[in-house]
């Protein structure tokens, strides 16, 4: 009979690519890994694995055994979220993953709601951009993700994930405070095309999202300094080297030497929660997903923040 946590090793090889990854998606060794392999290939009389260059990838045999893998084990946490619904109890762990300022501005007030609210669930949070938060919620190695997109640039949802809004945020200029423009009411890019910009590192969501921006409006591509902590980008802002577009979702109090100003039209963002449509009934994923909804209503991101 086949063992499903061999079935779920070869399931994560297939969606990682490596043992490596598998085991990491596990929190196991590879040499774990490796032995739950070689007793499944045993078991099924097949190859599941062959060399490719320095890694290996699934044969035949393998990519048909990992696609049923992953369907019996969707499968074994759907029975589980009905029992557990069936039960009632609002309880075990469960992990939420969600972008540096939703896990800033939103996720601290969520699982202090979820302590008090539930105190048999064991919460915990992983900040992870949204492309790797997806990645591993269909992994199962997390269980709701907080992401982002903005309308002109919607994130592709895959199949058998379920979304719900949260909230929209709006995102403001920063100027150094000597800017001529840092006292105004607002302002638009096209009247700040010859600034130098402070954006995101090439590899985060943002960075193609501000860079299309700044096209779309005729700017040229003069995204001179990059950093991931905004942080960092306002103290650039600050020492006058640029301007940076800033959410107000988990902004922090205004530096000296920074000025907020809004930006007609405003730039806006959509955050949304993401999780497994087999994980819809449990009854912890259902509580976080209320604590999360009751945290984004009580967000304020409709005025600028000049927060001392």
């Amino acid at each position: 009979m086949l063992n499903l946590e061999r079935l779920r090793t070869l399931h994560a090889v297939s969606t990682t690519g490596s043992v490596r990854g598998a085991a990491e998606a596990l929190h196991v060794t590879t040499s774990a890994v490796s032995q739950q392999l070689s007793t499944l290939e045993r078991e099924v009389g097949q190859r599941l694995l062959e060399k490719q260059g320095r890694g290996i990838r699934l044969t035949d045999a393998g990519d048909l055994l990992a696609e049923h893998a992953g369907r019996l084990l969707r499968q074994v946490e759907l029975v589980e979220t009905e029992l557990a619904g069936h039960h009632g109890a609002v309880a075990g762990s469960l992990t939420i993953a969600a972008f540096a300022t939703a896990a800033r501005g939103l996720l601290p007030t969520v699982l202090h709601t979820l302590r008090q609210r539930h105190p048999a669930v064991s919460a915990r949070l992983a900040e992870l951009e949204p492309t790797e938060s997806i990645a591993q919620l269909r992994h199962a190695d997390i269980d709701i993700a907080v992401v982002q997109d903005w309308p002109e640039e919607p994130l592709t949802v895959p199949d058998g994930i379920s979304s719900a809004p949260l909230l929209e945020d709006v995102l403001d200029v920063a100027l150094p405070a000597r800017h001529p423009f840092a006292d105004r009411a607002t302002v638009t890019l096209d009247e700040l095309h010859a600034e130098d910009w402070v954006g995101w590192p090439s590899d985060e969501i943002c960075h193609g999202w501000l860079e299309n921006t700044l096209r779309r409006n005729g700017i040229e591509r003069r995204v001179k300094h990059t950093a991931s902590e905004h942080s960092t980008q306002l103290a650039v802002v600050a020492a006058g080297l640029g301007a940076a577009i800033i959410p107000r979702l988990g902004r922090g109090p205004t530096p000296v030497g920074v000025r907020f100003v809004p930006l007609l039209p405003a730039p806006r963002r959509r955050v949304f929660a993401l999780w497994r449509n087999s994980t819809t009934n449990r009854p912890a994923c259902r509580a976080a997903l209320s604590a999360l909804q009751d945290a984004a209503r009580q967000c304020d991101v409709t005025s600028v923040a000049e927060r001392a």
